[in-house]
């Protein structure tokens, strides 16, 4: 009777175990440029191990004020912090994985890769300055596609949002009257257009408004079927956005964990290399061991497993190196 019942206790405490672990859920919040991955590494994570993530696609603006603010287990921003700023708020900072912003219209007639554009264009257009699709400086990179005459709707981010800085970086680095006028951030004053919430709310804007420009994570793009431009590079190139092309850009990438991976991947030198490339971070806070310990494990995971959801989505996975470092400073600051 005795080992009956110590038996049934013990199959209870294993089912109990095993319902708590399968309940286990890790909460982050921020940027939407990674949202489309971390949703897929979520997917398979729960499957192996029963932990769910709860990712809220709210901005990088929203994500670095929630970590400082504790409420969530772990912080996203595609805006990198300076240590400085780390240190203030008494965080810690990675990079997770590597993507692209491209340039997607809404033009009749013009399907994705058709329409070619350079860093000038791209400026003026943002700047309010080219105001029609048939203006002589986009006709005269496409004399062959049917431009119409019909004003440009330009489209921006109306949150706080890194994809917004990794897009107004670029431009401050490529345009002068950008960079004196408007300048680089998460949130900037914005001299022309419309705003979008997110990532999404920027990609619905542009299939609903004819003629129009906006700027999404290339994910976005691929599962929205959107038309994307070509752009020309540092190198003077002009070239399509592409896991190749965000690859190149990552290779000239130098994450330094003494700065606490801080870098722009912006207008990368190569022959082939997207202009306007970033890395997304995660934002830890310090003095919740807990929390860390839960979310290096989910990152940990996706560097060994996700690296082909990544590429399948157009990510560029991080090179072992990196990994590498990253596990170093995770150790080094008594998370692994």
């Amino acid at each position: 009777m005795k080992k009956a019942a110590a038996l049934v206790l013990a199959v209870l405490m294993s089912t109990l175990a095993v319902t708590v672990h399968a309940e286990e859920t890790l909460n982050g919040a921020g940027a939407t440029f990674p949202a489309p991955v971390y949703s897929a590494w979520a997917y398979e994570y729960n499957k192996v191990t029963g932990t769910k993530l709860n990712y809220q696609s709210i901005g990088s603006g929203g994500g670095i004020r929630q970590i400082t603010e504790r409420t969530v287990d772990f912080g996203a921003s595609d805006a990198p912090l300076a240590s400085e700023k780390l240190a203030k708020d008494n965080l810690l900072q990675f990079p997770a994985v590597i993507g692209g912003v491209v340039l997607v219209v809404n033009v009749p007639g013009i399907k994705a890769g058709e329409l070619k554009l350079d860093s000038d264009a791209v400026c003026k257009i943002y700047l309010g300055e080219i105001k029609t699709w048939n203006d002589a400086k986009i006709k005269s990179m496409n004399p062959k596609a049917s431009l119409p005459a019909s004003d440009i709707t330009v489209v921006h981010r109306s949150d706080g949002s890194g994809t917004t800085a990794i897009f107004t970086d670029y431009l401050s680095g490529i345009c002068p009257a950008w960079k004196e006028k408007v300048g680089s951030g998460t949130a900037v004053s914005w001299p022309a257009g419309i705003g979008g919430k997110g990532n999404e709310g920027v990609a619905n804007y542009v299939k609903q408004q004819s003629n129009s420009i906006g700027y999404v994570e290339f994910a976005y793009a691929k599962q929205n079927n959107m038309a994307y431009t070509l752009l020309k590079n540092a190198a003077g190139i002009f070239v399509a956005p592409s896991f190749a092309s965000f690859e190149d850009a990552a290779a000239t990438g130098d994450f330094d964990p003494k700065k606490d991976f801080y870098l722009w991947l912006n207008n990368a030198k190569g022959k082939k290399s997207w202009p306007i490339a970033g890395a997304t971070f995660i934002l830890l806070a310090k003095d919740k061991k807990d929390s860390n310990m839960k979310t290096v494990k989910f990152y940990d995971w996706a560097f060994k497993n996700g690296a082909n959801k990544a590429k399948e989505l157009i990510y560029v996975p991080l090179p072992k190196s990196l990994q590498d470092k990253i596990r170093t400073y995770w150790k080094a600051n008594g998370i692994l």
